[in-house]
């Protein structure tokens, strides 16, 4: 009986969940959720990013790491919402780590101590400045803010959010270049 009855209500919540996405805003609160919920698809994403890097397995786990701590922590206001038929865009204001920052100080740091990151024949070591690198964007705990102005549209009475720019998910992975804006 109590297996039933907890079968019931979480079939309630599963729906009362799915019924509620009556406004555009609903989507990017369900997206940038999925962030926060570290949600499997958005890890699977991330393990995707990484792979795609020069980095050794100990170096792969470490931004990982920095990068679950980004969205574990992520916080977003939605700031406005405006409709054109089945097309919406959500303002969100979006606090993040910032990321670049740290990147770009590890940067400036190799550049005036390039002795640091060679190997024993003075060559660049690639793998000692991505430790520190990685190290550098792990210890950060300055925030940046963000507005993203998410497009989203009603497909089969849903509102789901249209592409993602690249720009825009710099941002929410807190590397994106605000020097350049």
């Amino acid at each position: 009986m109590k297996k039933l009855a907890l079968f019931l209500i979480s079939l309630i919540a599963v729906v009362g969940c799915a019924c509620t996405m009556t406004k555009a805003s609903d989507a990017v609160k369900e997206y940038l959720g999925k962030y926060n919920n570290q949600d499997p698809e958005i890890l699977v994403e991330l393990d995707s990013l990484v792979k795609e890097e020069e980095f050794t397995d100990e170096q792969s786990e470490s931004y990982k790491e920095v990068m679950k701590k980004q969205y574990t922590d992520l916080k977003y206001e939605i700031v406005d919402e405006t409709y054109n038929g089945d097309e919406a865009t959500v303002t969100t204001k979006i606090t993040v780590y910032d990321l670049y920052k740290a990147q770009k100080n590890a940067e400036e740091y190799k550049n005036e101590h390039e002795e640091e990151f060679t190997d024993e024949d003075k060559k660049y070591d690639v793998k000692k400045f991505l430790d520190y690198k990685i190290k550098e964007m792990k210890k950060s705990d300055e925030r940046t803010e963000y507005t993203i102005d998410f497009k989203v549209v009603k497909k089969d009475g849903k509102w789901t959010i249209d592409n993602i720019s690249t720009e825009d998910l710099e941002k929410i992975h807190g590397i994106y270049n605000y020097a350049n804006d």
